[in-house]
Parts: C-alpha cells; structure tokens; sequence
C-alpha cells in the first residue's frame, strides 16, 4: 500500500507540473499578444504624411507629434525674437486666430542661423513670444534651419520644394494631404492678400 502511496503521490506531482508548464505557456503567448498589441497603433502613424511624421519638443519641453496636425492646413515658419521681420509674429497670430476653428495651424521654429538674432534661451524665447505677441500658436524649441543643420521638417520642406530659408520668418504653407508645399520668403506678410488667397483656397479645398 505503501508503494502505490507513493507512485500515487509520483504522478499527481507529474501531472501539476504539467499543468503548470501548459498555464505558463498560455500566460507567455497571453503577454506575446499584449506586448504586440501597441502595433495595432502603426497604421495611424503610417496614415500620416511622411512631412508631418515628425516628432519635436515645444518651447516648455513637451512632447508634440506634428501627426496632430493632419489634414489641417499648416503654415511652418522659422522666427527670432530681434529681427527687423519679429512683427510678423503679430500677423502669424492674427491668421491663426481667423482660421483655427476651420482646420489651419501655424508652427513657429525659433532658429538662431540668421544674423544671430535669436540668441537666447528657450524659456527666453516662449516669455517673449507670449509677453510681447500673446502668441498662442504651437511653437518648436530652438532648432536650426539651414543646410547641413536642419532639422527633419526643413529637410523635408527643402526636398518639396527646392527652397530654403534665406533668413528669419520664411513661411511654407502645406496642403490638407500634408504633401502639396508653397513657398514664401520672409518680405511676405502673413496677412498679404496673397498668402491669405492661398491660405483660404487649401481650406475650401477637401
């Protein structure tokens, strides 16, 4: 009796440990599908046009993924704080302010490539855009926008273009399909009858 006690005892042991074995599996392949579920997110990033699958800091240090900005009309700018061209940041926030509501956004790239006329820091930059122009329009942390220097979002402008910045407050206007680009040197105002033309056509545009 003793004996079958034992093998008993044996074999209930085996097949627990089985068992385990069978649970560990099914847990491991349970965590293989969480861990692969966060691809299920891939096509809203691959639905994304290539120019705004970009990812910057703002002026205060938080994350942005310009993807947030598809299927928006995008006016992309370099400023500085101390260029005879600065009030055009007034203009910037007057067209933001008329045409948010109806899919547009301006992104301001403070650079310190021309002139050096953007010498200070980043929280200098956001105290003065904010204290000085109220301006509420995303706005990137210091970055550089000439070549051999630009950051992925000029190149990319550069590339649909052919056209670089020549100095501070060149805009480039991007389509609602985030791959059409005009280009527009730092003398035209945002509030010109031709910007704002082109501006007002690429909204009425689906």
């Amino acid at each position: 009796m003793r004996s079958i006690s034992i093998h008993f005892i044996f074999l209930r042991s085996l097949i627990t440990a089985a068992a385990l074995c069978a649970l560990s599996g099914i847990s491991h392949a349970v965590t293989s599908a969480a861990v692969a579920t966060p691809s299920a997110l891939a096509p809203l990033d691959a639905a994304c046009p290539a120019l705004l699958n970009q990812k910057f800091k703002s002026l205060q240090g938080q994350p942005q993924n310009l993807c947030q900005y598809a299927g928006r009309v995008v006016v992309v700018v370099n400023t500085a704080s101390y260029c005879g061209f600065t009030e055009q940041y007034k203009g910037l926030q007057t067209i933001y302010d008329k045409y948010k509501d109806k899919g547009f956004v301006v992104i301001g790239f403070p650079a310190n490539d021309f002139g050096k006329q953007e010498p200070g820091s980043n929280t200098e930059v956001a105290d003065f855009c904010e204290r000085t122009y109220k301006v509420k329009f995303p706005m990137i942390e210091k970055t550089s926008v000439v070549a051999g220097q630009a950051n992925p979002m000029f190149e990319g402008l550069f590339k649909a273009t052919a056209q670089r910045p020549q100095w501070n407050f060149h805009k480039y206007l991007i389509g609602r399909d985030g791959k059409s680009v005009q280009s527009f040197g730092s003398r035209v105002s945002p509030e010109s009858p031709e910007f704002v033309g082109e501006i007002e056509k690429l909204l009425a545009a689906k």
